[in-house]
């Protein structure tokens, strides 16, 4: 066999994993960029991520490569604050929704960037819209050119040290002055610190602060209240201590902070009055829905639905490329008796495939269900704006109405998601063996920066028990009162054709089912219902504190419901025809895998499924699932249309030439001829060390045993 000399020179053939990608790409059936256009929701949208993303890997100080991975924590706080000035200057000429693709991108390949100005322009500037006056809104926003990230920075002073999830226990407190129209912030003690406090430690001026509202004392819970907390020289106001929380698993890029207040005055029109308003007398008006005040993380929550599908894309390109490129072992696809046949590929293992095509399935069907609950937020909150502005009393109910199915499907998606992202992460990481656990392949760093999601704007569990009450009261009101449930939960009011005499009708009762997604998408609706007709049952004798993990997993059913449902939608309106087989395949995939094979039993438990079917599922539909994906893994991974610089791993890379490029990679950012560490002293002291008998002075020896017993 004849030997050519590549990037290094070798004396016999070595693996060519480039020509295995290649070669694969090469039969693609579709074209991955008209493909990408179902994953954004248009050739606009599309065209644009392309846009951006040049634009952000051209970019001398937004740029970034491996060396990303060996950065201390003050050389990230450092870069990332570099990176923040340069993203502002983008901002002046990005439309929101351009930027806010940005963002998006660039949250990929820099999350501690990405969440730094999102604390400042989405959650503090959400806070402002979500609870203060139209002129409030204006003040803070644009007059004081926060909007463009100038003039005044802000932070989200929510969490405290003993109280996240539990908003209404938080502690801090807000106590009217009326003599002097003012209110008093104080921290009361150690507990009600602000904690978490995304850009406290260092950058933000201002805090749209959490705090319970008392006038005349009484408490009239938690309300919304803009403290500053630094001067326009950035030193601190007086009664403001901040700190710096210190490292964190991840995102270390971030000075989250805590924050006490020692009675620190604000003006009264500095408390957000859209909905709560105070008078300069003292009197109180509270809101119509106590939850309107949390409409600033729902914008957080949509985007890390985005964020989910971005992730997803991310990790599953990198493992299946590597997939394609790695080859171990001779399984059963090679000739025992072919002495030169090559390995197998890792992608052509069944395990292989169940363990990584879910993951890439579930990026395209989270791509749908993100971009839908984006324009659902969108509009819901401009209809709610425009009630309050028109003081339209119908029209404020009706938008809160809107919320409360809106709470209920951002949260349970965004839980479930987070969720499924981290579960990638890892699986697509130990799918790549000793590989994956290189940080130069990006999976540890994505990790720990993600897991985060997890916990953060409400931890996933919780989340979970707040999605899964509420379902439950539709369904127990709907049995007391004959209650008809409106938006996305209107399934729910198929009640009694699903339970009572036909509580154990089955839904899916073969292959064929399992494989309509359609009637897939109707046996989620039928185990909501009788999840939560039976929960109800166990909270009229017991409680809801009883039933926790019921109502964890009937909101994980509820994302999965909304998530397939709106990507068949999307498909069956899809104008390129000859993609949409490809696209109902990885529904399918999904809905047999990431649905029916991880909640199996609690389709068995409520006679959803049959036994017979459940068979069929784990030894036919899976596997056959898996082998229509297979000839199209490297069309469908480049749709995602993801560069070398946001996929930032070298096994990963869009040539698929691994082993070069990792090994490159690694000789550029460890240089060879550093062949002595600043420790090496501390080996050499230790291997050439003198013997014992020497360090002791030979004073142990025959010899001076012979002297000195004399």
């Amino acid at each position: 066999m004849v030997v050519t000399t590549k990037k290094n020179v070798s004396l016999s053939q070595g693996p060519d994993p480039k020509s295995s990608l290649q070669s694969e790409r090469a039969k693609q059936k579709f074209d991955p960029q008209e493909m990408q256009y179902f994953l954004e929701g248009s050739k606009e949208n599309a065209e644009l991520i392309k846009s951006l993303t040049q634009q952000m890997e051209r970019d001398p100080i937004l740029w970034t490569d491996g060396s990303y991975y060996d950065l201390t924590k003050e050389e990230l706080r450092k870069f990332t604050a570099v990176k923040i000035n340069r993203v502002s200057r983008y901002l002046e000429f990005d439309s929101i929704q351009v930027f806010n693709r940005r963002l998006s991108l660039l949250g990929v390949f820099d999350p501690a960037v990405c969440t730094r100005i999102g604390v400042n322009l989405g959650l503090f500037i959400s806070c402002i819209r979500g609870n203060g006056t139209y002129d409030q809104l204006k003040y803070w926003a644009l007059d004081k050119e926060t909007a463009q990230i100038k003039g005044i920075y802000g932070c989200f002073g929510m969490t405290e040290l003993a109280h996240g999830s539990n908003v209404m226990g938080i502690e801090t407190t807000a106590t009217f002055d009326k003599d002097n129209d003012e209110f008093i912030i104080n921290t009361p003690h150690i507990g009600a610190t602000k904690w978490w406090i995304g850009g406290a430690a260092h950058s933000s001026t201002h805090c749209a602060v959490y705090a319970r509202l008392i006038v005349d004392g009484e408490d009239y819970g938690v309300k919304t209240f803009i403290v500053p907390l630094r001067d326009s020289n950035h030193d601190l106001m007086p009664g403001i201590s901040v700190g710096d929380i210190g490292a964190k698993m991840g995102r270390d890029g971030i000075d989250n902070g805590w924050i006490q207040f020692s009675s620190v005055r604000i003006p009264r029109f500095f408390m957000l009055q859209k909905f709560c308003k105070v008078s300069r007398t003292g009197d109180v008006i509270l809101p119509p829905l106590e939850q309107l005040s949390y409409s600033a993380l729902l914008g957080g929550r949509v985007m890390m639905v985005l964020d989910s599908y971005r992730m997803l894309a991310r990790v599953s390109t990198i493992a299946l490329r590597y997939a394609i490129g790695r080859r171990q072992f001779k399984g059963d696809n090679v000739d025992p008796d072919d002495e030169e046949a090559l390995e197998t590929q890792l992608i052509d293992y069944p395990l292989h495939q169940k363990r990584l095509f879910p993951y890439l399935a579930a990026a395209y069907i989270v791509s749908a269900g993100a971009l839908k609950i984006e324009e659902t937020i969108q509009d819901t909150l401009l209809v709610l704006d425009d009630a309050v502005d028109d003081n339209d009393e119908e029209g404020i109910m009706k938008a809160i109405d809107a919320m409360k199915s809106l709470f209920i499907d951002s949260g349970s998606l965004k839980s479930t998601c987070t969720w499924l992202a981290a579960e990638a992460i890892d699986e697509c990481r130990q799918s790549c063996g000793g590989h994956g656990y290189s940080a130069y392949n990006g999976f540890g760093k994505a990790y720990n920066d993600w897991v985060v999601q997890c916990t953060w704007e409400g931890d996933n569990n919780v989340l979970g028990i707040n999605i899964g009450k509420p379902l439950v009261k539709h369904v127990m009101a709907i049995e007391d009162d004959g209650k008809v449930v409106k938006g996305s939960s209107d399934f729910l009011n198929q009640l009694k054709q699903y339970t009572g005499k036909n509580l154990e009708t089955p839904v899916l009762d073969n292959a064929s089912d399992i494989q309509d997604v359609k009637k897939l998408i109707k046996a989620i609706e039928v185990a909501i219902i009788r999840s939560c007709y039976v929960t109800g049952k166990t909270v009229r004798e017991k409680s809801f504190d009883y039933v926790g993990a019921e109502l964890v997993t009937i909101s994980k059913l509820k994302a999965h419901h909304y998530l397939l449902s709106e990507f068949i939608r999307r498909v069956e309106i899809f104008d390129q025809a000859d993609k949409k087989p490809y696209l109902y395949t990885l529904a399918r995939l999904y809905g047999a895998t990431i649905v029916l094979d991880k909640y199996a039993g609690t389709f068995l438990a409520y006679s959803i499924i049959s036994p017979k079917a459940v068979a069929d599922l784990r030894s036919v539909v899976i596997p056959k699932l898996c082998s229509e994906v297979r000839p199209n893994v490297v069309a469908l991974t480049d749709s995602f249309q993801q560069s070398d610089m946001m996929i930032n791993a070298p096994i990963g890379k869009y040539d698929g030439d691994i082993y070069e490029n990792y090994f490159d990679l690694v000789k550029s950012l460890n240089s060879p001829a550093n062949h002595k560490a600043p420790y090496s002293a501390a080996l050499e002291g230790m291997l050439n060390r003198p013997s014992l008998t020497e360090r002791e002075r030979f004073e142990k020896t025959l010899e001076a045993g012979e002297i000195l017993s004399k």
